[in-house]
């Protein structure tokens, strides 16, 4: 399922910034060489990210789900002077890939790429951060969450990718998939905790912000 018409995407696109140079041609060699390439955060949700980050200027970004690094890239343009982002990703194969895009785009020394597994790495990384964007593992939703709250300083805010998993989350949970099921979950979880405030944005396929009070 379309959860945004082809038509309003493209109308969006026309009234968004045009995609950098160096982001389009990640864009495109991911639709050429990678598996799953509606994975990638693409233009309009990039944009989105990058004004994010420079409304916030954080001195500390973490990103679960690296993929082929658009996200990241767009999430570092808007770093403070000082500012670093952590990115992981369990996929070892396209490390090189979105390093070498990272690099390209000028932020080898503020962005620290991690391989391996989200939940064995974050409670490794001795940061409090002010924004922390999770597109990875659909399951794993409510686990990061729970394992980024305390890394998380008041004010600061978590954006979830995928929350409406392609329009399944409306149908009868009998026709949901296990995916759509956890992001209802995930969204359900947010929602009922008392020390945050959420706002689901239907963009692309959905975006729920969350913001520590």
């Amino acid at each position: 399922m379309e959860v945004i018409s082809g038509e309003i995407q493209a109308f969006a696109e026309k009234y968004t910034t045009p995609e950098p140079g160096l982001l389009y041609r990640l864009h495109r060699e991911t639709y050429l060489k990678v598996d799953q390439p509606h994975m990638l955060s693409g233009h309009v949700q990039g944009r989105f990210l990058t004004m994010v980050s420079q409304m916030m200027r954080p001195r500390r970004i973490l990103e679960i789900g690296t993929y082929t690094g658009y996200s990241a890239i767009c999430l570092a343009q808007g770093l403070a002077e000082d500012g670093h982002l952590h990115t992981i990703d369990v996929n070892e194969e396209l490390e090189e890939m979105s390093g070498r895009y990272i690099t390209e785009a000028g932020f080898r020394e503020r962005i620290t790429q991690h391989t391996g597994k989200a939940a064995d790495i974050i409670p490794q990384l001795d940061e409090v951060f002010d924004l922390v964007f999770i597109d990875a593992d659909k399951a794993g939703y409510g686990g990061y969450y729970d394992l980024m709250w305390e890394k998380l300083r008041p004010g600061g805010f978590m954006l979830a990718d995928n929350v409406l998993y392609h329009g399944e989350v409306v149908l009868e949970e009998t026709a949901q998939s296990n995916n759509a099921k956890a992001m209802i979950s995930f969204c359900r979880k947010a929602v009922a905790d008392d020390r945050a405030e959420t706002l689901l944005l239907t963009m692309r396929d959905g975006v729920l912000m969350i913001r520590k009070k």
